[in-house]
């Protein structure tokens, strides 16, 4: 597959070096059918400041592709560079120490811990990682929260706000630490169609504010709103285009 260059992307002006390089990328789970193969030699890069998606049906390998990025799953073989950091050969505790500072992801089904209140699910994040001083952690989460526009409801649990609200204290959470690449696992996958464009303006308003984003998704529309729209199928990347 050839891939698109950078200044082949309107809107994006090109590094010299990728923020994200996957090199010959297989995965196989074992069954008890067998080996079962979920990536084929995945080869990808995606540069600085770039909105990515990766598309493709159920199935198909995108997010066991993109939890190989995040590394919350390890590959069977290849590489996986991430701001020129190996990640596929870290051990568990470091990788979680690096995830934690440079990583933000977001999930499908929020995953807020249902018995803090917002502000405190966005201070964990920052309380884990250590990357902002104490004193400062709560102010700059109330400060995440006045950007995705929730800081009324601060002190809230997550099952008293909407499920478009639960996923703008995830992004929210997703930037405690001020990570430079955001990866999204169906981010509107579990939302009405009027509450998913709020989310993606917030997720669009990011990429414009200097943020890589790599998105995961089944949605033809979503997708399109990318800078870069990546086909996978069968584990394998078939195609790629110029998104909007």
């Amino acid at each position: 597959m050839d891939s698109l260059k950078p200044e082949q992307i309107p809107g994006t002006h090109p590094p010299v070096d990728p923020l994200i390089e996957v090199s010959g990328l297989h995965k196989s789970y074992r069954t008890s059918a067998g080996e079962v193969p979920a990536l084929r030699g995945v080869d990808l890069q995606v540069w600085p400041g770039e909105f990515v998606a990766i598309h493709g049906k159920s199935g198909a390998g995108k997010s066991t592709l993109i939890n190989m990025v995040t590394g919350i799953d390890r590959p069977t073989s290849g590489e996986v560079l991430v701001d020129g950091v190996a990640i596929h050969t870290m051990t568990d505790d470091r990788l979680a120490r690096w995830r934690g500072k440079n990583l933000g992801v977001v999930f499908q089904f929020f995953q807020l811990l249902p018995s803090l209140s917002l502000i405190e699910n966005i201070t964990l994040a920052m309380d884990f990682s250590g990357v902002y001083p104490v004193v400062e952690r709560r102010d700059r989460a109330l400060a995440l929260l006045e950007q995705v526009g929730l800081e009324n409801h601060a002190r809230k649990i997550p099952s008293k706000i909407s499920g478009g609200q639960q996923q703008r204290v995830a992004i929210a959470r997703a930037l405690a630490n001020d990570p430079g690449l955001l990866v999204a696992d169906e981010p509107t996958g579990n939302l009405d169609s009027q509450t998913a464009g709020g989310v993606l303006d917030l997720l669009q308003d990011l990429v414009e504010r200097g943020r890589t984003l790599v998105v995961v998704t089944h949605d033809r529309e979503l997708a399109g709103w990318a800078d870069r729209v990546i086909e996978i199928e069968d584990g394998k990347l078939l195609s790629e285009r110029a998104g909007r």
